[in-house]
C-alpha cells in the first residue's frame, strides 16, 4: 500500500482503503458507517461532480455520495 492520501485524490476507478476519517459531523459519520464506510473499508470512485460538486464511491456494492468538504476528511490508501 502507498502513502494515505485523501479521497479526493483518487482518480475514478481506483480503490482504496479508507485509513482514517477527520473531523466530520458525528451524525453524518454515523450514517457512513451503516452503510459500511469506515476505517479499514475499500472503496472506489466511480465519479467526481462538476466545479467541486459531490463525489461518487462504491463501498460493499453500493453507491454513495458525499460532499467534496467531507470527501477531503477522509485518508485513504491507494490499493
Amino acid at each position: 500500500m502507498n502513502q494515505p492520501t485523501t479521497l479526493i485524490h483518487l482518480q475514478p476507478g481506483t480503490a482504496g482503503s479508507i485509513y482514517a476519517i477527520h473531523k466530520m459531523n458525528p451524525i453524518l459519520r454515523r450514517r457512513l458507517y451503516d452503510l459500511g464506510v469506515h476505517e479499514g473499508s475499500i472503496v472506489s470512485m466511480k465519479q467526481r461532480g462538476p466545479f467541486g460538486g459531490p463525489v461518487t464511491l462504491e463501498c460493499n456494492g453500493q453507491l454513495v455520495g458525499i460532499r467534496l468538504k467531507e470527501a477531503k476528511e477522509i485518508e485513504v490508501s491507494v490499493c
